[in-house]
This record gives C-alpha cells, structure tokens and sequence, in this order.
C-alpha cells in the first residue's frame, strides 16, 4: 500500500488535509480490493477528523474499525478518547486524554498542533463568552495550571486581579474596513437623486 500522500502531507504539516487524504486513499484501496484494515493508519485517520472537529466523521470512523484493531493498537483507542471528550464537551478531559498517553512517533507532532490549535479554539470561546472568569475555571478550559493560565491571558492582553483571584476579558477590537469604489457611491447617488425626482 502506498501511504505516500499521506506522509508528505503529515511531514509538510498541512494537518487539515489528513483526513481528506485518508478518506480518499481508504475509498481507493476499497475499490481496488486491496485489503487495508490491518495496516490501516486508524489513529492518525482517527486524529486527522479530530484536527478538523469534524467529530461525526471521527464517530463514523471509529464504529467502522475492526474490533481487533481496537484490542491491539492503544494508539487508536487514546485517539479515539480525545474525541469521546469532544463529543462530550469535556473540556478538561481533551487535555487529560491528550496528556494521558504516550503517543508514537508519527502521531507526537499531530497530537502537539491539535492540542495546540484546541488550546486556541478553547481562548476565543472564553473571550467571545465571558467578561469576567475566574482564574480556576480559564486554567480548566485551557487545559493549564493556573499560573500557566494566567501567564496566557495576561498576554493577550486580559487583567488580573490576584486578590479576587479573577480575571477580566480583554475583548479583540475587530476593525471592518469598508471598501467603496467610486462606481457604489455612482449607483447611490443615481438611486438617492431617483427618489427625490
């Protein structure tokens, strides 16, 4: 079987595009009756659809591979927790599920930009949620300690307050540029002096 698709996308770490490229190789090896179950790479498929919250696809994925498989590669049930964790909306559990095994070789960099990226979802969740949380609960969220917590928001610009032991929401200024060309401003004059008329 030839993994080379996957394996230059895994060592370019264009990350979103795994589970695409696992999806069409398992269609191309099904169709041509090449049986793939037992090399298959479950995990790093498994992995690739959690990178892109594509949970359900994960969950498909998951019913579809072999029992045996399940039984004898670790590596795939520790994947699969991770995403058991999102479907659940444990936050803190992604973190302990990631943490929670000693990943090969081949999965410790995908593992790393997933809970890196995870990390980052979970920040902009806060920020667009909340004004004020508690450093206990960011830390939670974040998968952190609390000093590492506070260490994070604080840099992205958010205050502390170390004796109510809170934090206040730095909300990101979001500036929206309007374009526009002389050819709108043509039509709604045009439009405007219509009206009048």
């Amino acid at each position: 079987m030839d993994f080379t698709p996957l394996t230059d996308t895994l060592s370019s770490k264009y990350y979103d595009k795994i589970s695409d490229i696992c999806d069409e190789l398992m269609l191309k090896f099904a169709a041509e009756g090449i049986p793939f179950q037992d090399e298959w790479p479950y995990a790093i498929h498994l992995l690739g659809h959690i990178y892109v919250n594509d949970i359900n696809s994960a969950r498909f994925l998951w019913k579809s591979i072999p029992s045996a498989v399940k039984e004898n590669q670790p590596e795939v049930v520790a994947a699969w927790r991770i995403g058991q964790k999102l479907w659940t909306r444990d936050y803190a559990g992604v973190h302990e599920a990631i943490r929670g095994f000693d990943w090969s070789q081949e999965t410790r960099v995908l593992v790393a930009a997933f809970s890196e990226l995870y990390t980052k979802r979970m920040f902009q969740l806060l920020l667009s949620a909340y004004s004020t949380i508690s450093i206990q609960d960011t830390a939670h969220f974040l998968g952190m300690n609390e000093d590492d917590a506070a260490n994070y928001v604080t840099q992205q610009g958010w205050i502390v307050d170390p004796a109510s032991g809170m934090l206040t929401v730095k909300k990101q200024l979001i500036v929206t540029e309007q374009k526009l060309d002389s050819s709108k401003l043509q039509r709604l004059t045009e439009y405007v002096f219509h009206l009048e008329h």
